[in-house]
């Protein structure tokens, strides 16, 4: 079961080490992970995605990081209406006999063209984890030379 927790906390040296470490101790996957500066001066967000058995599971684990010192609050927003996105840069192999093709079948994913070489295109695409899995699908064979994704981010809509 897929969800979906942020994380505001005191951004301090280690803070990142035991939020995973209660993860790692009670043996949850971690999806993904995402870290950056908050609104408030000092604080972090932390959006982290991880995969649990059960509806109680994460509800233990989101109790266990809220009791944790550098902890201001943890929510779990994948029942709440949230935005989320994640980001991908893509490096493929493009010949240039191959590029007309290529950028048809990348255009409908949205997708911003970063670096142009002799043999190969870099592309940027943002959307949920599902749409670069589905963009990943369709281009693969026209053969990835890389990939890099940052892992979910996200926040609640409205107030």
């Amino acid at each position: 079961m897929r969800r979906m927790l942020i994380a505001t906390v005191n951004h301090t040296t280690g803070v990142l080490n035991r939020f995973s470490g209660i993860l790692t101790r009670r043996q949850v996957n971690i999806e993904s992970i995402s870290v950056g500066r908050s609104e408030v001066k000092g604080n972090a967000r932390i959006t982290i995605v991880i995969d649990v058995d059960d509806l109680d599971e994460a509800e233990q684990v989101t109790k266990q990081l809220n009791r944790m010192i550098d902890v201001i609050k943890v929510q779990d927003i994948t029942d709440e209406p949230h935005m989320e996105r994640e980001v991908a840069l893509v490096k493929l192999s493009a010949p240039p006999e191959r590029r007309s093709e290529i950028f048809s079948m990348i255009e409908p994913f949205r997708t911003n063209v970063i670096d142009v070489a002799s043999r190969s295109i870099t592309v940027q695409i943002t959307g949920t984890s599902d749409k670069i899995d589905a963009f990943v699908e369709v281009i693969s064979p026209y053969g990835i030379k890389q990939i890099a994704r940052t892992g979910a981010t996200g926040l609640t809509r409205g107030n």
